[in-house]
Protein backbone atom coordinates (compact mmCIF):
# COMPACT_ATOMS: atom_id res chain seq x y z
CA UNK A 1 0.00 0.00 0.00
CA UNK A 2 2.99 2.49 1.11
CA UNK A 3 5.37 2.44 -1.54
CA UNK A 4 6.75 3.69 -5.03
CA UNK A 5 6.28 7.41 -6.01
CA UNK A 6 5.14 9.75 -3.44
CA UNK A 7 4.92 13.27 -3.21
CA UNK A 8 5.72 15.72 0.01
CA UNK A 9 2.96 18.19 -1.39
CA UNK A 10 3.16 21.89 -1.47
CA UNK A 11 0.67 24.02 -0.22
CA UNK A 12 -0.20 26.32 -3.27
CA UNK A 13 -0.86 29.90 -2.00
CA UNK A 14 -1.77 32.98 -3.86
CA UNK A 15 0.23 35.81 -4.02
CA UNK A 16 -1.94 37.32 -0.79
CA UNK A 17 -0.78 34.19 1.05
CA UNK A 18 -3.92 32.66 1.68
CA UNK A 19 -3.90 28.83 0.59
CA UNK A 20 -5.34 28.59 -2.94
CA UNK A 21 -7.73 25.09 -2.43
CA UNK A 22 -8.77 25.03 -5.91
CA UNK A 23 -5.19 24.74 -6.85
CA UNK A 24 -4.72 22.06 -4.18
CA UNK A 25 -7.13 20.13 -5.60
CA UNK A 26 -5.96 20.56 -8.86
CA UNK A 27 -2.54 19.31 -8.10
CA UNK A 28 -4.03 16.23 -6.01
CA UNK A 29 -5.65 15.64 -9.16
CA UNK A 30 -2.83 16.00 -11.51
CA UNK A 31 -0.42 14.24 -9.39
CA UNK A 32 -3.00 10.99 -9.34
CA UNK A 33 -3.30 11.10 -12.92
CA UNK A 34 0.10 11.33 -13.28
CA UNK A 35 1.00 7.97 -11.50
CA UNK A 36 2.23 9.33 -8.37
CA UNK A 37 1.58 6.49 -5.74
CA UNK A 38 0.74 8.45 -2.70
CA UNK A 39 0.06 11.85 -1.42
CA UNK A 40 1.71 13.51 1.95
CA UNK A 41 -0.20 16.77 2.65
CA UNK A 42 1.25 19.57 5.53
CA UNK A 43 4.78 17.90 5.61
CA UNK A 44 7.24 20.07 5.96
CA UNK A 45 7.20 20.85 2.30
CA UNK A 46 3.77 21.70 2.69
CA UNK A 47 5.02 24.45 4.64
CA UNK A 48 3.53 23.09 8.05
CA UNK A 49 5.62 25.38 10.04
CA UNK A 50 3.59 28.55 8.94
CA UNK A 51 -0.11 26.97 8.56
CA UNK A 52 -2.52 28.18 11.40
CA UNK A 53 -3.96 24.93 12.66
CA UNK A 54 -7.09 25.04 11.13
CA UNK A 55 -5.60 25.76 7.75
CA UNK A 56 -3.48 22.03 8.46
CA UNK A 57 -6.56 20.51 8.98
CA UNK A 58 -8.60 21.74 5.75
CA UNK A 59 -5.74 21.09 3.68
CA UNK A 60 -6.02 17.23 5.07
CA UNK A 61 -9.31 17.20 4.59
CA UNK A 62 -8.99 18.77 1.10
CA UNK A 63 -6.59 15.90 0.09
CA UNK A 64 -8.71 13.04 1.48
CA UNK A 65 -11.49 14.47 -0.49
CA UNK A 66 -9.76 14.94 -3.54
CA UNK A 67 -8.07 11.55 -3.66
CA UNK A 68 -11.18 9.36 -2.83
CA UNK A 69 -9.07 6.59 -2.30
CA UNK A 70 -7.32 6.08 -5.55
CA UNK A 71 -3.91 6.08 -3.63
CA UNK A 72 -2.78 6.63 0.34
CA UNK A 73 -2.55 9.66 1.85
CA UNK A 74 -0.27 10.01 4.65
CA UNK A 75 -1.33 13.30 6.68
CA UNK A 76 1.55 15.84 8.17
CA UNK A 77 1.01 15.29 11.81
CA UNK A 78 4.36 16.78 13.31
CA UNK A 79 4.99 19.11 15.67
CA UNK A 80 7.92 19.63 18.42
CA UNK A 81 4.67 19.66 21.01
CA UNK A 82 3.72 15.88 21.43
CA UNK A 83 0.17 17.56 22.43
CA UNK A 84 0.27 19.00 19.15
CA UNK A 85 0.74 16.56 16.82
CA UNK A 86 -1.66 14.52 19.00
CA UNK A 87 -4.24 16.63 17.96
CA UNK A 88 -2.97 16.51 14.31
CA UNK A 89 -2.79 12.91 14.25
CA UNK A 90 -6.32 12.47 15.75
CA UNK A 91 -7.58 15.14 13.52
CA UNK A 92 -6.25 12.86 10.32
CA UNK A 93 -7.71 9.94 11.59
CA UNK A 94 -11.43 11.84 11.49
CA UNK A 95 -10.62 13.31 8.00
CA UNK A 96 -9.64 9.71 6.77
CA UNK A 97 -6.12 9.56 5.97
CA UNK A 98 -4.28 6.43 5.78
CA UNK A 99 -1.80 7.29 7.78
CA UNK A 100 0.54 10.32 9.52
CA UNK A 101 3.90 11.03 8.73
CA UNK A 102 5.19 12.52 12.01
CA UNK A 103 8.32 14.95 12.45
CA UNK A 104 11.33 14.51 14.95
CA UNK A 105 10.48 17.38 17.56
CA UNK A 106 12.47 20.15 15.84
CA UNK A 107 14.17 22.92 18.32
CA UNK A 108 13.34 20.91 21.57
CA UNK A 109 16.36 18.73 20.61
CA UNK A 110 15.01 15.42 22.52
CA UNK A 111 17.57 12.38 24.19
CA UNK A 112 16.78 9.26 22.32
CA UNK A 113 14.53 8.37 25.29
CA UNK A 114 12.85 11.95 24.67
CA UNK A 115 12.34 10.92 21.40
CA UNK A 116 11.02 6.90 21.71
CA UNK A 117 8.41 8.69 24.66
CA UNK A 118 7.67 11.14 22.20
CA UNK A 119 6.40 9.01 19.25
CA UNK A 120 5.07 6.17 21.29
CA UNK A 121 2.73 8.65 23.09
CA UNK A 122 1.47 9.90 19.46
CA UNK A 123 0.81 6.04 18.59
CA UNK A 124 -0.89 4.89 21.39
CA UNK A 125 -3.14 8.09 21.23
CA UNK A 126 -3.93 7.40 17.64
CA UNK A 127 -4.99 4.26 16.24
CA UNK A 128 -3.62 4.75 12.73
CA UNK A 129 -1.01 3.23 10.82
CA UNK A 130 2.52 6.43 11.48
CA UNK A 131 5.47 6.78 9.58
CA UNK A 132 8.61 8.37 11.70
CA UNK A 133 10.23 11.22 9.91
CA UNK A 134 13.87 11.48 10.72
CA UNK A 135 15.41 14.45 8.89
CA UNK A 136 18.67 15.24 10.97
CA UNK A 137 19.42 17.96 8.85
CA UNK A 138 16.29 20.66 10.12
CA UNK A 139 15.58 19.09 13.10
CA UNK A 140 19.19 18.61 14.54
CA UNK A 141 18.42 15.15 16.41
CA UNK A 142 18.97 11.60 14.73
CA UNK A 143 17.00 8.80 15.84
CA UNK A 144 18.96 5.85 16.04
CA UNK A 145 18.64 2.46 14.66
CA UNK A 146 18.23 1.44 18.25
CA UNK A 147 15.70 3.89 19.09
CA UNK A 148 13.84 3.29 16.11
CA UNK A 149 14.08 -0.65 16.69
CA UNK A 150 11.99 0.08 20.29
CA UNK A 151 9.14 2.23 17.85
CA UNK A 152 9.07 -0.25 15.38
CA UNK A 153 7.62 -2.92 18.05
CA UNK A 154 4.56 -0.57 18.23
CA UNK A 155 1.61 -2.09 16.23
CA UNK A 156 0.48 1.51 14.70
CA UNK A 157 4.37 2.63 14.31
CA UNK A 158 4.86 1.18 10.36
CA UNK A 159 7.67 2.68 8.69
CA UNK A 160 10.44 5.77 8.21
CA UNK A 161 10.63 8.19 6.09
CA UNK A 162 14.44 8.49 6.09
CA UNK A 163 16.29 11.71 5.12
CA UNK A 164 19.40 11.33 6.57
CA UNK A 165 21.06 10.76 3.37
CA UNK A 166 23.36 7.58 5.15
CA UNK A 167 22.79 4.96 2.56
CA UNK A 168 24.15 2.53 5.52
CA UNK A 169 21.19 2.85 7.18
CA UNK A 170 18.33 1.12 5.75
CA UNK A 171 20.51 -1.47 5.54
CA UNK A 172 20.88 -1.53 9.49
CA UNK A 173 17.86 -0.48 10.47
CA UNK A 174 16.36 -3.46 8.30
CA UNK A 175 18.12 -6.30 10.67
CA UNK A 176 16.92 -3.96 13.33
CA UNK A 177 13.59 -3.74 12.83
CA UNK A 178 12.62 -6.66 10.33
CA UNK A 179 11.71 -6.45 6.53
CA UNK A 180 8.26 -5.73 6.70
CA UNK A 181 8.63 -2.36 8.87
CA UNK A 182 8.44 0.00 5.70
CA UNK A 183 11.34 2.45 4.50
CA UNK A 184 11.02 5.52 2.60
CA UNK A 185 13.08 7.71 1.36
CA UNK A 186 13.46 11.33 2.06
CA UNK A 187 16.15 12.17 -0.47
CA UNK A 188 15.37 12.76 -4.12
CA UNK A 189 18.73 12.13 -5.50
CA UNK A 190 19.48 8.52 -3.54
CA UNK A 191 15.69 6.83 -3.68
CA UNK A 192 17.08 3.83 -6.33
CA UNK A 193 19.72 3.38 -3.67
CA UNK A 194 17.94 3.99 -0.91
CA UNK A 195 15.53 1.16 -2.19
CA UNK A 196 18.67 -1.24 -3.25
CA UNK A 197 19.51 -1.37 0.59
CA UNK A 198 15.49 -1.78 1.73
CA UNK A 199 13.86 0.39 0.79
CA UNK A 200 10.16 0.49 -1.05
CA UNK A 201 9.85 4.31 -2.25
CA UNK A 202 10.35 7.44 -2.01
CA UNK A 203 8.99 10.73 -0.42
CA UNK A 204 9.44 13.08 -3.30
CA UNK A 205 10.04 16.72 -3.53
CA UNK A 206 10.99 16.40 -7.37
CA UNK A 207 7.69 14.50 -8.37
CA UNK A 208 5.65 17.73 -7.20
CA UNK A 209 6.75 18.91 -11.04
CA UNK A 210 7.67 15.77 -12.56
CA UNK A 211 5.29 12.98 -11.06
CA UNK A 212 5.61 10.75 -14.18
CA UNK A 213 9.18 10.52 -14.18
CA UNK A 214 9.70 9.64 -10.56
CA UNK A 215 6.73 7.40 -11.14
CA UNK A 216 7.80 5.36 -13.79
CA UNK A 217 11.41 5.00 -12.11
CA UNK A 218 10.28 3.18 -9.34
CA UNK A 219 7.71 1.31 -11.52
CA UNK A 220 10.57 0.18 -13.40
CA UNK A 221 13.10 -0.27 -10.25
CA UNK A 222 9.93 -2.52 -9.14
CA UNK A 223 9.60 -4.53 -12.49
CA UNK A 224 13.08 -5.53 -12.38
CA UNK A 225 14.21 -3.50 -15.47
CA UNK A 226 17.00 -1.49 -13.64
CA UNK A 227 18.74 0.22 -16.76
CA UNK A 228 15.50 2.09 -17.16
CA UNK A 229 15.30 3.27 -13.59
CA UNK A 230 18.63 4.34 -13.49
CA UNK A 231 18.25 6.23 -16.87
CA UNK A 232 15.38 8.34 -15.60
CA UNK A 233 17.44 8.87 -12.29
CA UNK A 234 20.37 10.10 -14.55
CA UNK A 235 17.83 12.25 -16.30
CA UNK A 236 16.76 13.88 -13.07
CA UNK A 237 19.76 14.61 -11.44
CA UNK A 238 20.09 18.36 -12.85
CA UNK A 239 16.36 19.05 -11.43
CA UNK A 240 17.22 17.44 -8.62
CA UNK A 241 20.09 19.84 -7.42
CA UNK A 242 17.99 22.71 -8.47
CA UNK A 243 15.29 22.36 -6.69
CA UNK A 244 17.69 21.90 -3.42
CA UNK A 245 20.04 25.26 -4.66
CA UNK A 246 18.01 27.05 -1.84
CA UNK A 247 15.98 26.35 0.97
CA UNK A 248 12.62 23.83 -0.16
CA UNK A 249 9.87 24.48 -0.68
CA UNK A 250 10.97 27.88 -2.50
CA UNK A 251 12.69 26.54 -5.91
CA UNK A 252 9.85 23.87 -5.95
CA UNK A 253 6.94 26.19 -5.71
CA UNK A 254 9.12 28.19 -8.31
CA UNK A 255 9.09 25.43 -10.65
CA UNK A 256 5.35 24.52 -10.03
CA UNK A 257 4.90 28.40 -10.84
CA UNK A 258 6.62 27.65 -13.90
CA UNK A 259 3.79 24.94 -14.69
CA UNK A 260 1.05 27.26 -13.85
CA UNK A 261 0.33 24.51 -10.88
CA UNK A 262 1.20 27.59 -8.32
CA UNK A 263 2.33 30.86 -7.66
CA UNK A 264 5.63 31.08 -6.25
CA UNK A 265 5.08 32.87 -3.07
CA UNK A 266 6.57 30.98 0.14
CA UNK A 267 5.19 32.23 3.75
CA UNK A 268 7.41 34.09 6.14
CA UNK A 269 10.29 33.66 6.96
CA UNK A 270 10.87 31.49 3.79
CA UNK A 271 12.03 34.34 1.22
CA UNK A 272 11.70 34.49 -2.64
CA UNK A 273 14.13 32.56 -4.38
CA UNK A 274 17.17 34.97 -6.08
CA UNK A 275 17.05 35.21 -10.05
CA UNK A 276 20.52 33.20 -10.32
CA UNK A 277 18.45 30.63 -8.52
CA UNK A 278 14.85 30.88 -10.61
CA UNK A 279 17.20 30.67 -14.09
CA UNK A 280 18.78 27.94 -12.25
CA UNK A 281 15.50 25.80 -12.15
CA UNK A 282 14.01 27.16 -15.27
CA UNK A 283 17.35 25.49 -16.93
CA UNK A 284 16.68 22.52 -15.20
CA UNK A 285 13.19 21.94 -16.03
CA UNK A 286 13.93 23.07 -19.89
CA UNK A 287 16.95 20.24 -19.74
CA UNK A 288 14.51 17.26 -17.96
CA UNK A 289 11.78 18.26 -21.11
CA UNK A 290 9.40 19.75 -18.87
CA UNK A 291 9.28 23.28 -20.28
CA UNK A 292 9.96 24.09 -24.25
Amino acid sequence: MFRGSMVALITPMRQDGSVDEKAFQELVEWQIAEGTEGLIPVGTTGESPTLSHAEHKRVVEMCVDATRGRVPVIAGAGSNSTAEAIDFAHHAKKAGADATLVVTPYYNKPTQEGLFLHFTAIADAVDLPMFVYNIPGRSVVDISVETMARLARHKNIVGVKDATANLARPLHTKRSCGPDFIQLSGEDHTALAFNASGGVGCISVTANVAPRLCAEMHKAWRAGRTDEAMAIQDRLVPLHDALFCETSPGPVKYAASLLAKSTEHCRLPMAPIADTSKARVREAMVSVGLLN
